[in-house]
């Protein structure tokens, strides 16, 4: 990837932090079930489905077996009713440090971008923060089947906008999802990643320090870095 056509986008923790409204209707129904949860298990559940998020409680706290497939569900609905209630309070004023711009220049430069995301909600979001229109295709869980560390996410981005895996720069602030951008064989921009197994391939440690021209030299350093080991000595 020397010139890269398309930024690719997770949602929570990258454009906005939408982890404490997860956290309070999670802590919520946690409390309301007998179950222990707090912050620092908030943090496992980032880039997770909703069903596998209160399978991830259910094994924080010993009960993997409490309930059925149906009842599981049930309660993660019931999660996300209470979620869609609290991000109604989302404002523009919500986008991260350094996200607008970062936006904006990225859009002046021809380049496509998408949202690749694990909530159903991204859209509604998106809305909220006034930046739908911003993004030429959103992606979420409404639209595929695995969530990440799976790469589906990222490629059903970047098969709707018409480019090439390669020639994609997906940003992230999980770890599950740069598994995913490395999986889809696209190069990784990290966002205050806690690394416990494959580190970004560009690593920040907020939205204030992202700067189209860094990402893009970044990006090409890593193809001239590639290209040189596939030579023969």
């Amino acid at each position: 990837m020397i010139s890269p056509k398309a930024f690719i986008f997770d949602l929570d923790g990258v454009l906005t932090d939408t982890a404490r409204y997860h956290f309070m209707a999670w802590k919520e129904l946690a409390d309301e079930l007998g179950m222990r949860f707090d912050e620092k298990d908030n943090e496992r559940l980032k880039g997770v489905s909703r069903l596998r998020s209160f399978e991830i409680i259910l094994e924080i706290n010993g009960l993997e077996n409490r309930y059925s497939t149906e009842e599981k569900n049930r309660i993660a609905n019931l999660k996300n009713e209470r979620y869609v209630k609290l991000i109604e309070r989302i404002t523009p004023a919500d986008l991260l440090p350094g996200i607008p711009d970062f936006l904006a220049d990225a859009k002046s430069r021809g380049l496509l971008l998408a949202v690749a995301s694990a909530s159903r909600n991204a859209n509604r979001v998106l809305q909220l923060l006034q930046i739908v229109d911003v993004f030429d295709y959103v992606s979420d869980a409404n639209f595929i089947k695995n969530t990440k560390p799976d790469p589906e996410v990222f490629l059903d981005c970047a098969k709707n906008l018409g480019v090439a895996p390669k020639d994609c720069v997906g940003f992230e602030d999980a770890q599950a999802g740069i598994e995913a951008i490395h999986a889809a064989g696209m190069f990784s921009v990290g966002i205050n990643v806690e690394v416990t197994s494959l580190a970004p391939d560009y690593a920040l440690k907020s939205t204030r320090g992202l700067n189209v021209d860094k990402v893009l030299n970044a990006g090409a350093e890593s193809a001239s870095r590639a290209f040189s080991r596939r030579q023969p000595s």
